[in-house]
């Protein structure tokens, strides 16, 4: 089974009141935990890659576990590029194989945005490959992408239409509240997502797929098992899961994980090598962790997305 673009995903997602999950991937392990859960949850999947995963696996190692996944599980995957800084990193991406980029034109003024964004899109079209822009910065750290609380500003609705008619893109990432990273606000600190900014981009850009980006939930139970197991992660507050499934039945149609699939990952390898600190097998530890990022992803498609039983299969 080929790759698939988004665009029948967010069309069907749209219509039925829920998300697709974006898992940022990084190694053969994260792959097959996700993988592996979407196929049991009957769920589509996005798989999303960043320019920083690109440097550490390697565009064509990360692709060939994406085929061997598609092979062994059935699934209709989409390859997307999370946070292309550039039109020459999307260029490459798209010539690579893959089926959507993200073009992060967000530091640029609007007008140079409406400019760089257009420029992917005319030649991601070209080539059948889908294009998500962005409006709006979100604050945090998370690869290549750090974006101070003081720079970070919420999407103009009143941009959103001129936007996506002057550029074509296929999605929008929009801010709203969400920030990228773990440590997304402070103990004490009340989450908010601005609705009210959702629900006015939505009026303006009727059935257009919005996505949200810095989605993780940062899960007390791993920060627990973390600082339990020699950790020193501060207190912090994600994105409460009830706030992302508002978000998912209205006009959101894709959301962004990544911080929770480390975090699951990181508990595991800790809490398996304080229990069992004679082992030195790779396998030994990262089965384990393989069983977390499954079980994690299981219950954002379940509980948070409402994804489950979608797909095709």
């Amino acid at each position: 089974m080929p790759l698939v673009t988004s665009k029948k995903m967010f069309e069907d997602a749209y219509k039925g009141g829920y998300a697709i999950g974006a898992f940022n991937v990084n190694n053969m392990e994260i792959i097959q935990g996700i993988t592996e859960a979407a196929m049991e949850e009957k769920s589509p999947l996005i798989l999303q890659v960043s320019a920083g995963a690109r440097k550490y696996a390697k565009h064509g190692y990360l692709m060939k576990l994406i085929e061997a996944a598609i092979e062994d599980t059935g699934l209709e995957i989409c390859v997307h590029l999370d946070h292309g800084e550039d039109f020459e990193i999307c260029k490459s991406c798209i010539d690579g194989g893959f089926t959507s980029v993200m073009i992060d034109g967000s530091k640029h003024s609007f007008k140079d945005n409406i400019e760089l964004t257009k420029r992917v899109v005319d030649y991601a079209h070209s080539k059948g490959v889908v294009v998500e822009g962005e409006l709006g910065r979100l604050a945090g750290i998370e690869d290549a992408v750090n974006v101070s609380a003081e720079d970070a500003s919420y999407t103009r609705p009143e941009e959103v239409e001129e936007f996506v008619t002057k550029t074509g893109v296929d999605s929008l990432a929009i801010a709203i509240g969400t920030s990228h990273g773990a440590y997304k606000f402070k103990p004490g600190q009340k989450p908010q997502l601005r609705f009210d900014i959702l629900d006015e981009v939505s009026k303006r850009l009727p059935g257009f797929p919005i996505v949200l980006h810095g989605a993780s939930s940062v899960i007390p139970e791993f920060v627990d098992i973390i600082n339990a197991n020699g950790g020193k992660m501060p207190d912090a507050i994600g994105i409460p899961e009830e706030m992302l499934r508002q978000a998912a039945r209205s006009a959101v149609c894709k959301i962004n994980i990544d911080s929770d699939l480390r975090l699951a990952m990181t508990a595991s390898i800790r809490k398996h090598f304080n229990e069992h600190p004679e082992h030195f097998d790779p396998r030994q530890y990262l089965s384990p962790a393989r069983t977390a990022i499954k079980g994690l992803v299981q219950h954002k498609l379940r509980e948070v997305l409402g994804s489950s039983g979608k797909s095709a299969l």
